[in-house]
């Protein structure tokens, strides 16, 4: 499943959900998460959301009236998400709504059972929230019905005193902690997976949208449901679908930044996850993405550097697909105006059949391409001729270039 910002669909069609369904759809991810607010118009955009999916073959009890419209709507809807037959509801936090009780517990217990006396559901509702806290308060928690680790899909835990090696190989498995946390086993866990992060650096160097999900693959009989975060969040840069829709004033960060190249990589990992196996590869592919300039450039920006942007590297980051045994050759270099590197770095890899691992420094006024070469030919070209790392930037930008061949 996708995490999917409505409150940045104001200007949205009909059409443009079915488009995004369909993307979606074509690249195995099962639904959206609807991460909705509170503007009324919102629920009109969730409305042309499930006539679209129908064309494809919080601090008083009143709040929660906000929440039942939305059940109300759409819990019998045939395309709601259901797990065990139960309506799939989720948050993200709501750990401090109290909605006029006394105890976290209380209040969503509260709310629970407004949305089964209020909306048609047959059967109930699967709470499965996200919520920030200790995982030993789950076992006093009847409230839940499972949980869902959102911090689990970037290494939250490094900050500048963590060591060179905590950086480059940083743990990924925290959903442990949480999924022995839990007191039934009947309980649903949820894991998140996302490529990036940047409103502040959470550090996603090192591959680590491919990392996580290796990591989840080796917990795949403990994890049900894996969200990815997200389809669309512009404004913390993690977002893998197209952009399009009203950015939350993200446009200097994210407007010609594409990530679409991280869905096609997600959708091998995602028929791991279904099968249980890592899929046969069809065609050679080459993934890339960097920033756009170095960690420490200055830029006559009124807004300053994220916190943490002394965690990230100044590195190009590579992932290669291979039907067959091949060689790699990775060139960063200053830019020509024929498009030619005259001042590079270049490597050469041999890879064998399937995903392999590879990065490249990023030097100042650099670009990046990758040919994947066997028997003499070549079989995969990574050329992002737009891509820039600057030396000069105009605003802070640690967002993410993407490319594919």
């Amino acid at each position: 499943m996708k995490s999917f910002m409505v409150g940045n669909t104001y200007p949205y069609t009909l059409d443009d959900w079915t488009l995004d369904i369909q993307l979606a759809c074509k690249h195995e991810l099962d639904g959206f998460v609807l991460n909705v607010g509170r503007e009324p118009w919102q629920l009109e955009r969730v409305t042309d959301c499930f006539k679209a999916v129908r064309s494809i073959p919080s601090e008083c009890p009143e709040d929660v009236a906000h929440l039942v419209q939305y059940v109300r709507a759409f819990g019998n809807h045939p395309n709601i998400f259901r797990l065990d037959g139960r309506v799939l509801v989720s948050t993200f936090s709501g750990e401090n709504a109290r909605f006029g009780q006394r105890s976290l517990e209380e209040a969503w217990n509260y709310v629970k059972s407004r949305l089964e006396e209020h909306a048609p559901l047959s059967p109930k509702i699967r709470f499965v929230p996200a919520f920030f806290i200790d995982p030993a308060r789950y076992r006093n928690m009847t409230c839940l019905d499972g949980v869902f680790h959102w911090n689990g899909g970037w290494p939250v835990h490094l900050n500048l005193s963590s060591t060179p090696h905590e950086l480059e190989f940083p743990a990924l498995d925290s959903d442990l902690h949480h999924i022995l946390s839990l007191p039934r086993h009947d309980m649903t866990y949820m894991a998140a997976v996302s490529p990036w992060f940047f409103t502040w650096i959470y550090r996603s160097d090192n591959w680590l949208f491919v990392r996580r999900w290796e990591a989840i693959l080796n917990m795949r009989e403990h994890i049900p449901l894996v969200q990815v975060i997200s389809w669309n969040d512009y404004g913390e840069s993690h977002y893998i679908g197209p952009i399009h829709g009203a950015q939350p004033n993200s446009q200097a960060w994210v407007d010609g930044f594409p990530h679409e190249p991280w869905l096609h990589l997600n959708k091998y990992f995602v028929r791991a996850f279904k099968t249980g196996a890592y899929p046969a590869i069809e065609e050679d592919q080459i993934f890339m993405w960097a920033r756009p300039h170095p960690k420490d450039a200055n830029a006559p920006d009124s807004v300053p550097r994220p916190n943490n942007w002394q965690l990230t590297d100044d590195v190009c980051w590579v992932i290669v697909l291979a039907k067959a045994p091949a060689r790699v050759m990775l060139t960063t270099g200053t830019f020509h105006k024929k498009n030619s590197f005259p001042h590079e770095h270049r490597k050469f890899f041999h890879v064998d059949a399937g995903l392999t691992k590879h990065w490249l420094p990023l030097t100042p006024e650099c670009g990046m391409r990758a040919l994947m070469i066997r028997e003499g030919n070549v079989v995969a070209r990574c050329d992002p001729v737009d891509f820039h790392f600057t030396a000069t930037p105009a605003v802070y930008n640690f967002n993410a270039y993407v490319a594919m061949s």
